[in-house]
Parts: structure tokens; sequence; C-alpha cells
């Protein structure tokens, strides 16, 4: 079954001689359960595409479906139920005068869950917490414990598609292969689907089952990973990129 499916998508800003074309023509799947991976270099519209999907880039054409449902302007409370996203800054994420309590609790009330008190509690054991950080402010927790407060908030609503976007690329290396694990833990703990966009090959092998090569707002090559480890990329771009991470 398919989770999310991208048909002839187009991204743009701007308009008449400003307008910029960010996605071109864009194509792919993603099965339910999958994680699929957007890899290319700064600017080939890797996070445009998430951004599209979520309304926070509103000029774009094209097909979106998510599990089913074509995804239409302005988005529909229930589409946040089913599609949430962790972003790149773990720092700019969080309210700085919010408590972890209040990040969580306000997202599982404006979306109608009760017994919220539970529910925070839940969801911070779930990413590795527990209750000791729920009323601890952004300003008293590391990169890695922000991060893991974000990803909290994007289960609240108990979604099914998780957009990530570049989620570790702000941390320490040293906690970015935890965060890693997290994500890879809690999608087989949650039957969650995966949109990850990363510049990092190596975590795109780790984390993803599929691939697409983005260049210069295209979709140049669609691969597995088993592909991506035996280095047999086809279109000269993805050779480039696989020789460059090596």
């Amino acid at each position: 079954m398919t989770m999310l499916d991208v048909k002839s998508l187009n991204v743009w800003f701007g308009t008449g001689r400003d307008r910029v074309d960010a996605v071109k023509g864009a194509n792919f799947t993603v099965g339910q359960g999958e994680s699929f991976g957007l890899v290319g270099e700064s600017g080939s519209g890797k996070s445009t595409i998430l951004r599209a999907i979520t309304s926070l880039a509103p000029n774009w054409s094209g097909i979106i479906q998510v599990d089913g449902t074509p995804v239409v302007s302005p988005r529909p409370k229930a589409f946040f139920k089913t599609v949430q996203m962790v972003f790149q800054d773990p720092y700019a994420s969080l309210h700085p005068r919010h408590s972890v309590d209040q990040v969580l609790g306000e997202t599982l009330h404006l979306h109608g869950f009760r017994e919220i008190d539970a529910r925070v509690v839940k969801l911070l054991d779930d990413v590795g917490l527990g209750q000791k950080f729920r009323f601890r402010y952004p300003h008293q927790l590391s990169g890695g414990q922000r991060q893991r407060v974000a990803i909290a908030r994007a289960l609240a609503p108990e979604p099914k598609l998780l957009l990530l976007d570049e989620p570790t690329s702000a941390l320490d290396v040293s906690v970015q292969a935890e965060i890693l694990n997290l994500l890879a833990d809690l999608r087989q703990e949650h039957n969650l689907t995966y949109l990850m966009v990363s510049h990092d090959l190596s975590v795109v092998g780790h984390m993803c089952d599929q691939l697409a090569v983005m260049k210069d707002g295209e979709i140049v090559e669609i691969m597995s990973v088993a592909a991506l480890r035996k280095m047999e990329a086809t279109h000269p771009y993805s050779q480039h990129l696989l020789h460059a991470s090596v």
C-alpha cells in the first residue's frame, strides 16, 4: 500500500521575472512503513518538497496523495493528524518560553486528545527522556534533548507519515547516531513511514530503503539503498555523489 504518492510536482517562489523554479516535475512513491530518502547538494530542492507537502511552500502544482487522499489547500485539520514534520534546527523549533509539558500538552489538546498528562509522560518515555524533563524549558536542554522533544511533539497526534528535514545535521556528531537510532526504533514501534531529507549518504544508507537523488530541482535517479551500498548509481551526478562520499 502506498503512503505517499507525488506526481509531476512543481514548486516555485516569486512571480514573473523573479520566479524561481525550486522543484521541477518530481515523481516518487513511498510505501506504507517504508523510509524514503531525498539526497542532493544544498539548493537542489529536497527540503522544498517537504515544505510543499505541508503547505509551508504554498506555490505548487501536480498531485500529492497521502494515504490515498489527495492533498488540498488549505490543509484540513485531519491532514496534520496523519502528517507531521521534524525540522533541522532543534534550537529554533521550540518556543523558548514554553516548557516541555506545555509544548506537548498544547499539541495533544489541539488534536483533541484526552488524558493529556498520561500521554505527555508516554511521549517522553517513547523518546528516551522520561518524566524528569517534563517541566524543563528549552534553554535547560541540550541540542539532542531538544530534538527528542521535537520528535515527541511530532508523534503526539499519532501520525502515519513523518517528514524529517535533516533531523541530525545541527547536532554534535556524538549525538547524531543516538537520534538516528531512536528514529529507526520509533519507525518499527509505531509502524511509521518516513520521508527523510539528508545531504549525508551514510545517514540515508542507515535509515532508508530507497532514495531519490536531486540536482537543480529535478530528481535524476531513484535507487534502492542496496544499490547505493554497491555503488551502482547510473546517473553521472549520482555517481559523483557516491564517489565524493567515499
